[in-house]
């Protein structure tokens, strides 16, 4: 059974949301840019035809950016509205587990063995401090 990775682990996920977000920034710049020098010559009173025909297609062109990376951020957001639906596999126990079963029984000997392991434990740990090195 194949198992997905998560969304927040997926490469081309992080690839369109990345890409996305720098289409808006590189769009938002073009239009300021050519939004503003279109104004300013305008004002100025030495725009010509190039500026103000070719700045509007330029201009133009921004917002088709602006416009294209807010779809691949929505396009993003639904492809992690839609893993949220993805069904979780349940985890398989390794042995299944008989609950009519008797419990286990204590070994005593065991029990004393390991006293017995801890208490000489803890008598070497209190001669290695008490040891000057």
């Amino acid at each position: 059974m194949p198992i997905r990775p998560r969304l927040i682990r997926s490469i081309p996920f992080w690839v369109l949301v990345l890409a996305s977000a720098g289409t808006i920034a590189a769009g938002a710049y073009i239009l300021s840019d050519r939004l503003g020098t279109m104004t300013t010559t305008l004002n100025a009173g030495t725009a010509t035809g190039v500026d103000v025909y070719v700045g509007q297609s330029v201009a133009l062109l921004g917002a088709v950016l602006i416009g294209a990376g807010a779809t691949g951020i929505l396009l993003a957001l639904g492809i992690a509205a839609a893993a949220t639906l993805r069904p979780v596999h349940p985890v398989e126990a390794a042995q299944p587990v008989d609950r009519e079963a008797e419990p286990l029984e204590r070994d005593a000997s065991l029990d004393a063995e390991l006293d017995t392991a801890a208490d000489e434990a803890s008598v070497a740990d209190r001669e290695a401090v008490a040891s000057p090195r």
